[in-house]
């Protein structure tokens, strides 16, 4: 398995309790929009197994254009030992990076997709966002969906409603359900969901009770999980 140390770049402050680390971009390193890696703090492989609690699968808020590799990701007052080793970490640090894939790449098949997530999972889609902005072919319309009671939203600069492409945020998760109903009348479109286990099992039962067919459904799983969600 190949590992890289990279160091962190840049830390920015992208919300209340939310940041995103910058790291810089080891050699040969790309990815799809929708990627996803596993970030391992310091010591995570100092023993004859490796330390599992200084893991954790993140996703990748950039595209490789953007000349870093941006996980975004809450740190609350009361966290776990690797987010509050995280908040401390400066540029300079560096973190490992390993197992880097994309389970969620835009799919241009003629279809419209819906882009639905929970508060931080707005991440994923920020590369997938930017992809479509840069070229929309394949995609008639692009249509994300977040729950945040925060009204503290990320990255409005991205997340800004156009003709081909609209973004709308809801406070609560009743709400959402209430929305994800109504969009589920496009039986053709494609729905990408991406946040807790809660969620996608959720999301799934309203998409799959209003007649959605399971492959038009997408999520940030690999083939061997989605049986469980979906079968």
């Amino acid at each position: 398995m190949k590992i890289d140390w990279t160091p962190i770049t840049k830390v920015v402050n992208e919300a209340p309790d939310t940041y995103t680390f910058h790291l810089a971009l080891p050699p040969e390193f790309t990815w799809q929009e929708g990627a996803h890696t596993h970030l391992a703090l310091e010591g995570f492989n100092a023993g004859d197994k490796p330390d599992r609690s200084l893991v954790r699968h993140m996703s990748i808020s950039t595209l490789p254009h953007e000349g870093a590799i941006g996980i975004t990701t809450r740190i609350k007052s009361e966290c776990s030992t690797f987010k509050s080793i995280l908040r401390d970490m400066v540029p300079g640090d560096k973190v490992a990076l390993f197992k880097t894939h994309s389970n969620v790449p835009l799919e241009r098949s003629g279809k419209n997709v819906y882009l639905l997530s929970a508060g931080v999972g707005l991440a994923t889609f920020r590369p997938i966002v930017l992809e479509y902005l840069a070229n929309g072919e394949g995609v008639p319309h692009l249509h994300s969906l977040n729950v945040d009671s925060s009204k503290a939203y990320l990255f409005g600069d991205v997340f800004e409603s156009n003709e081909t492409f609209t973004s709308e945020f809801v406070p609560s998760r009743k709400d959402y359900y209430e929305r994800v109903e109504m969009m589920a009348s496009d039986k053709d479109a494609l729905f990408y969901i991406v946040g807790s286990d809660e969620l996608l099992r959720e999301t799934i039962q309203v998409l799959r009770t209003n007649g959605v067919a399971c492959d038009n459904i997408k999520i940030d799983k690999h083939d061997f999980q989605r049986e469980d969600f979906l079968g």
